[in-house]
């Protein structure tokens, strides 16, 4: 062996199929999940929705429910106990900038589900039918929750918002209305909502002035500082934990209202709390935002681009200004030195929306993709030869920087061969199997190379054990098999 060689030995794991290291303590019901944590004399909280969207609350009577054997308290906004008043406390790691949003502040409503009221009992049943007997008066004030009810509010999100406008490039109105070929489309979506198996929830164990959290989250570090900041505690004094989680897809990345209710209970009561969200309350946070987006597109006979325009407005709430990068993609992913690209935000009155498996990519890449099959049709030009003509090796949306690797042409060709691409007829209606119609398509996908710091501890003994430490949150998709491989 040459010394060259001697330096690298295969890797026996990185790569190979093995057993997933939590495969057997999930399916034996032995992984512990954050509503399944015991704790001596938990209390159960059940979260009470407002009924209306927008308004204020007039009167709220809880003495019914209070009245309940085994309830402990019902928290609203006359007796909830200290949180804090400067609402950047309210931020956390994943917050879009706007005011951000505290529970049980005042009596105002400011979307449909917010949470208006906690009851604590001894057990959930106890709890949950407790909550329905507290008696609340509103006083109504007429809502907008449709983006295409509020088009001269419509607006650019702040300069420190998710998204990053690129500079326009080239003179895309003059290029596109110069184009032999031209493919224009709008393309709407409704917002879609976060569902995965194990529902948001928080179990607070409180024992003697120190807080154990466990929590569905993406971000241990993000409950832990959130959770601090708002009620004001020393962070010595409180551990977030996420051994296990039922799916996150970026719905964990901010903390949700149950972790905040969770606390409020444990801080007011010096008690070990519980709160789970519902499977109807899993509505009431953070999702994919609705959008309208616009493509234009103009090309030569031959395909070549020689103009793109993306624009697309989405909703937004009343208090924060969140925006995702939906038309980005277009700028980078196909060569074209005529582009414009611009992102709008129409405030509405519903909460927030949020992360959601590749936000934003994708949103804008359905649209720039179904714009891309519109164009090859006008050109009656194949799809994938389309792409082909249009392939770039380099970022013109930042400086033309070269992209580090792109094996994409590759796949092009591959994914064409191995699928029988050219058996593929493109009229409409024309394949079949059997009685059933066959469509065939194709798109293409993209995705960033995120870098985050990020950082380790190794120890090794004279016995030969190597132990190494590192801040981990598997949210289901095997990050304990995929760090004990490496």
């Amino acid at each position: 062996m040459k010394p060259a060689e001697a330096l690298w030995i295969a890797p026996k794991h990185v790569g190979k199929p093995v057993d997933r290291v939590d495969g057997l303590a999930k399916v034996t019901g032995k992984a512990k999940y954050a509503a399944e944590f015991p704790a001596d004399d938990l209390l159960f909280g059940v979260v009470v929705p407002a009924a209306i969207t927008l308004g204020r609350m007039t009167s709220i009577d809880t003495k019914k429910a209070c009245a309940v054997p085994g309830v402990v308290e019902v928290l609203t906004h006359e007796n909830r106990p200290s949180i804090a008043w400067f609402n950047k406390k309210f931020e956390d790691q994943n917050s879009p900038p706007g005011w951000h949003f505290r529970w049980l502040y005042d009596d105002k409503i400011h979307y449909a589900g917010q949470p208006v009221a906690l009851v604590l009992a001894q057990t959930f049943e106890q709890a949950r039918y407790a909550a329905t007997l507290i008696e609340i008066a509103y006083e109504k004030k007429e809502h907008r929750t449709d983006m295409n009810e509020v088009p001269e509010k419509e607006h650019t999100p702040p300069k420190k918002s998710n998204f990053e406008k690129p500079t326009p490039r080239g003179h895309f109105d003059k290029a596109f209305a110069a184009a032999p070929v031209k493919a224009e489309a709008e393309y709407t979506h409704m917002p879609e909502h976060h569902n995965p198996m194990e529902m948001f929830a928080s179990t607070v164990i409180y024992d003697d002035g120190h807080f154990s959290i466990h929590d569905k989250t993406q971000g241990t570090v993000n409950s832990q500082t959130y959770a601090c900041n708002v009620f004001g505690l020393d962070k010595a004094k409180v551990q977030a934990k996420t051994e296990y989680m039922g799916g996150g897809f970026g719905s964990g990345l901010r903390p949700q209202w149950q972790l905040y209710f969770a606390m409020m209970g444990a801080v007011k009561l010096k008690r070990s709390v519980r709160v789970v969200m519902t499977r109807q309350q899993m509505f009431s946070f953070g999702h994919r935002p609705a959008a309208k987006q616009n493509v234009k597109l103009g090309a030569s006979p031959d395909g070549k681009l020689q103009a793109l325009s993306h624009t697309v407005v989405c909703p937004t709430s009343q208090f924060e200004e969140y925006s995702e990068n939906i038309v980005n993609w277009s700028g980078l992913l196909y060569h074209c030195d005529d582009v414009y690209l611009d992102h709008k935000l129409a405030s509405v009155d519903h909460y927030t929306p949020m992360d959601m498996r590749a936000p934003g990519a994708a949103t804008g890449l359905l649209a720039l993709e179904c714009a891309m099959d519109e164009l090859s049709y006008a050109l009656k030009m194949d799809p994938i030869d389309l792409r082909l003509k249009n392939y770039t090796e380099k970022d013109q949306n930042y400086y033309g920087r070269p992209f580090s690797s792109k094996e994409l042409k590759a796949c092009y060709v591959e994914g064409a061969h191995k699928f029988g691409w050219l058996k593929r007829n493109p009229t409409p209606g024309s394949m079949r199997d059997g009685k059933k119609l066959v469509g065939w398509g194709m798109a293409t996908g993209i995705w960033e190379a995120l870098h985050m710091k990020s950082s380790a501890e190794a120890e090794f003994t004279a016995d030969g054990l190597l132990t190494i430490r590192s801040a981990v949150t598997d949210i289901g998709t095997g990050t304990y098999t995929i760090l004990s491989q490496i």
